[in-house]
């Protein structure tokens, strides 16, 4: 339980999209996003990251932009599982991304242009679930079940609720590095190559402690020399509730396998003592007592004594005949030994006891996690920028996969699954992007955005419930893939307003989905103008919001030799703030 929760908690936080792009890349990347979001053919000094082969349509000189992001998202899982408290039960968990920076650089000298870019290619956002998710609660809220009634007569330990403080925050973010090369083939066509390095890093810090329960129930039968626990429906700590009923169940098995051993040497001794008997009866003896049998020197006064005192033992008087006596040692044999089998069978049960709640202490206990990860990859882009009728610009760039191996740097691992050094896949896929710009009116400009991400031919580090690798296109149908469309409108020289709307598809399949990672299909729409301070300096302000579609997936949870009919439905919401200066530096 204590394990596969923490495990949980640190899967929580992979590297995924914080708003727009796919399941792992963010393509909001300025401020002159934020307001328009079709930036594909930008010829703008963002085209650093969106059209880097366009760049050779800005002027001689150097050119720099900066930005920042403020970014808020909400992801709410609502969870059907009958023993969670409160069902259905909706999880809410809050994603930051407070500062998220964009810094583009471009040098333009007649047909070449040097550019520089860093940006949170990916992640970019700390997480916080002040309610846990499910995943986090069901092994926990197993224990009602576990520990609560079986039946109308049978109350078990009479567990009815359960409580636990369950703490989690991490980070995940990949910054890019961005360098590339800008050349101007003719006024028609430029082209480009570049290479992004991507440092990832996850973050994972996370507690579970006071695991409680609320048994009724007092121990019984009552052990000697022992004090049997008893509990009056007040919240205990699950660990301390095992390890008192471990306790009650070790000393039983003691105790029991005390009495199994007692019980197993008087029906020894009355075997014996009903074979000498029956020697005694075979020889003529049978009407005889063993006082008389002594007398007539068949017996010593020693076994005399024995035989005598096995029958006031068996309740029998010493005078018994010898034939006689030996029916009562056969049968006194026949009840301790079936004394002695149900006293060993009470000692084994005591002992199965003690072992399953030995285990329970052991997974409920207070635990602790606190992971690093890191790793680094590489991705060769492509592009080019076509102008035709000087108006229309079509804008074309290809990332190639970023392969990423992540090591794990473990401070403190209670899972056991995160050794220090052990080593994790979380690629980032390829990607085609497309753009499309015109002229429509004077004062109007169109833009229209396509991005399409190579997703099931990446490899994202997912897995099973066992552990083992699971491939993307084993979990994904269709590849992730956007079309935006954009307007700017110049009010006045200095001064233009702008608006977009962005469709995203996600071509998940069910088995991706889980409250930890999912991926859903949305629509975005932004707003937001451009000020130009001076004829070098421009100010950027956008905002958006993001309406994800909802989705569901039916599933079933293993209790015991049970399996629970589970239904999750997933929902998300993010909106951002965004603030950007252009500034151009020469001719």
């Amino acid at each position: 339980m204590k394990k596969s929760l923490l495990l949980a908690i640190s899967a929580v936080l992979v590297s995924t999209s914080l708003l727009a792009g796919g399941i792992m890349t963010n393509t909001n990347q300025s401020a002159a996003y934020a307001r328009m979001l079709a930036r594909n053919a930008s010829l703008g000094i963002d085209a650093v990251y969106y059209n880097p082969a366009g760049l050779t349509k800005l002027g001689n000189g150097f050119h720099l932009s900066l930005n920042n992001q403020s970014i808020f998202q909400t992801k709410d899982v609502t969870n059907s599982y009958p023993y969670l408290n409160g069902t259905p039960t909706t999880f809410t968990g809050i994603v930051k991304a407070p500062v998220f920076p964009g810094v583009y650089a471009a040098y333009k000298m007649d047909k070449l242009a040097f550019s520089f870019g860093f940006n949170p290619v990916g992640g970019g956002g700390g997480a916080k679930y002040d309610t846990g998710l499910p995943s986090f609660e069901t092994p926990i809220s197993d224990l009602v079940p576990m520990l609560g009634p079986k039946s109308a007569t049978d109350p078990g330990f009479g567990v009815t609720h359960y409580k636990a403080g369950i703490n989690f925050e991490g980070t995940s973010v990949y910054f890019g590095y961005q360098f590339g090369v800008s050349y101007e083939v003719s006024p028609a066509i430029s082209l480009f190559a570049g290479m992004r390095a991507v440092t990832a890093e996850n973050t994972y810090k996370g507690t579970i402690t006071d695991i409680m329960v609320n048994p009724t129930f007092t121990a019984s039968p009552a052990i000697p020399n022992f004090t049997s626990p008893s509990f009056d429906g007040s919240y205990v700590r699950a660990d301390k509730f095992a390890t008192d009923m471990k306790d009650y169940y070790t000393a039983g098995s003691t105790y029991y396998a005390g009495v199994s051993t007692y019980y197993a040497g008087v029906a020894t001794q009355y075997n014996t003592a009903a074979a000498g008997a029956g020697s005694l009866t075979a020889a003529g003896l049978g009407t005889y007592t063993f006082a008389q049998a002594q007398a007539a020197g068949a017996i010593t006064a020693t076994q005399q004594a024995q035989f005598e005192g096995a029958l006031t033992a068996a309740g029998q008087p010493a005078s018994t005949p010898i034939a006689q006596a030996q029916a009562v040692y056969t049968a006194t044999a026949g009840q301790a030994s079936t004394g002695s089998t149900q006293a060993a069978a009470g000692s084994a049960q005591m002992a199965g006891g003690a072992t399953q709640m030995g285990t329970l202490a052991g997974k409920t206990g207070n635990a602790e996690v606190d992971v690093v990860q890191k790793g680094t990859g590489y991705t060769p882009i492509f592009g080019a920028n076509l102008t035709l009728a000087e108006k229309l610009t079509i804008a074309i760039k290809y990332e190639l996969a970023t392969k990423i191996e992540l090591t794990n740097e473990t401070k403190i691992d209670g899972t056991g699954k995160f050794p220090d050094g052990a080593k994790s896949r979380a690629d980032m896929p390829a990607m085609l992007a497309i753009g499309v710009s015109y002229p429509v009116a004077k004062k109007l400009n169109a833009s229209l955005g396509f991005n399409y991400y190579f997703d099931k031919s990446a490899d994202y580090g997912k897995t099973d419930a066992l552990g083992a690798h699971v491939a993307n296109s084993d979990l994904i149908d269709k590849n992730f893939y956007e079309l935006a469309l954009g307007l700017e409108y110049n009010l006045t020289e200095k001064f233009l307003v702008s608006a977009g709307f962005l469709t995203a598809q996600t071509g998940v399949s069910k088995e991706y989905q889980t409250d930890l990672s999912y991926s859903l299909s949305s629509n975005t729409v932004a707003f937001g103008g451009q000020y130009k301070i001076s004829p070098a300096i421009g100010l950027n302000l956008g905002g958006v919001y993001t309406m994800y579609g909802k989705d569901d997936k039916s599933f079933t949870h293993q209790l015991g030799t049970n399996f629970i009919p589970v239904t999750e439905n997933y929902a998300k919401t993010t909106w951002l703030v965004a603030v950007g200066l252009d500034i151009k530096i020469g001719k």
